[in-house]
């Protein structure tokens, strides 16, 4: 994305100004601040590890990223707010500088939480100020102002899923959410096949509306005839596979996953805990029995190729699971729902895909890779997510925290194979 010493990024042409991008914008914004409310001011400070991040830090983080790249090139007389948090708030951007290490992002206890909270409304008097000149609209802008829409749609997902690492960590195991939690009372759904035809497909996103660039460009694949599991594998499941020792049985395991289970002792989901011979879950509802029905979570790519080999299956490639999901609304429990967790599939008895937007990311076996004809955008844009095309996997669908208005068909999320604390689960794939 460009800064103001950079040439400014081109945007793709295709792409209409959306009409409400003002009231979008700022209905986001309002609800990053209204996910953070239950939480106190020690509460958004602490990092439960390196991979998570501060509340704090994601609510100054999202209002750094339209200051730098949008109110300072843009917004003419714009005051910065603070120049120092160029350096505490920068994630990745080269192109910006030096910044604070991402795993000590909980050793700022400076700025305070309420200082961010007034970074925030400084930033959002600035957008409000943008919109009303009429700039906001110019294609260059819309563009920007759209990717740190998106952008901070992906910080509320990351700001729960970060607190549920924090809470998991405290021994007080504290509810982010207090209504009570309750296990669902159905059995899991039998699970069936769903098959598909194989042939030329066009993969990748080729739409007039707001996509990253790692969803383009539209592309052919060949697919041989494939079929999908109709739901997603379940904690009950799941724990049939930990009965048979599935993880003792170096068979089933890639090499480095069989490494990494003895290196950090895995031997169940992140957040189970077994007492008293029965299972438990940390949620943000706090500490809660396990769901059988419920889809299986939190479990790694490692893990979820283990289950399947264990299955005599697999998982399934990213371009077949988007193939899949063209014919399924993109609708489910997602943030919007209110549900904050993965929930059984609804009973059903048509021959139909469930649960392939909501509830968990779902692994697929694809490697991150960029697609034919990629190139990253000009200026600090394109370390969005170029630079990122090694050594991760990808994941497709939303996960019960994901916005509703974030999730899409070509989306393609990505993460490293041994990280697990995202709501991130699986369905099996095989050959038709």
């Amino acid at each position: 994305m460009a800064s103001p010493s950079n040439a400014k990024p081109k945007t793709h042409g295709l792409r209409a100004v959306p009409v409400d991008l003002d009231q979008n914008l700022l209905t986001t914004r309002r609800l990053t601040l209204d996910l953070a409310a239950p939480l106190t001011d020690e509460d958004q400070t602490v990092q439960a590890f390196p991979d998570a991040s501060p509340t704090k830090w994601h609510l100054a983080h999202t209002s750094w990223f339209f200051e730098t790249f949008v109110l300072q090139p843009f917004l003419s007389g714009y005051r910065i707010f603070d120049p120092h948090y160029n350096y505490c708030f920068n994630s990745y951007y080269e192109a910006q500088g030096a910044r604070h290490p991402r795993p000590a992002r909980g050793l700022l206890s400076r700025p305070s939480a309420a200082d961010v909270r007034s970074y925030r409304a400084h930033v959002d008097a600035g957008l409000a100020q943008l919109f009303a000149s009429g700039q906001a609209h110019e294609p260059q802008i819309a563009y920007l102002l759209e990717v740190g829409l998106n952008h901070e749609q992906q910080h509320q997902e990351l700001l729960l899923t970060d607190i549920l690492s924090l809470f998991g960590s405290n021994p007080l195991r504290p509810a982010y959410r207090e209504t009570p939690f309750a296990v669902s009372a159905q059995d899991t759904r039998p699970l069936r096949w769903i098959s598909f035809g194989g042939g030329l497909y066009t993969i990748g996103h080729a739409e007039p509306v707001f996509a990253y660039d790692n969803e383009s460009p539209p592309h052919r694949v060949f697919v041989n005839p494939f079929k999908l599991a109709d739901r997603l594998v379940t904690n009950g499941e799941w724990q049939e596979f930990m009965r048979d020792g599935g993880y003792d049985t170096h068979q089933h395991w890639l090499a480095d996953g069989w490494a990494k289970i003895h290196e950090d002792n895995w031997r169940a989901p992140a957040y189970w805990e077994e007492q008293d011979g029965v299972w438990h879950q940390m949620t943000l509802y706090g500490l809660a029995p396990v769901d059988p029905a419920a889809p299986v979570s939190h479990v790694s790519f490692y893990e979820a190729d283990a289950y399947a080999r264990w299955t005599g299956k697999r998982l399934p490639t990213e371009f077949e699971w988007e193939i899949a999901a063209s014919s399924v609304a993109v609708e489910g429990n997602m943030l919007n729902s209110g549900a904050l967790r993965p929930l059984p599939a609804k009973t059903s008895t048509d021959m139909m895909l469930s649960q392939i937007f909501g509830d968990v990311w779902e692994w697929t076996q694809s490697a991150y890779a960029p697609y034919p004809g990629y190139r990253p955008a000009e200026g600090a844009i394109g370390e969005y997510n170029g630079k990122f095309m090694c050594s991760e996997q990808v994941l497709r669908g939303a996960s019960c925290v994901t916005p509703d208005s974030h999730a899409r068909r070509t989306y393609r999320n990505f993460f490293y194979p041994h990280q697990r604390w995202q709501f991130c689960g699986l369905r099996l794939a095989d050959e038709a």
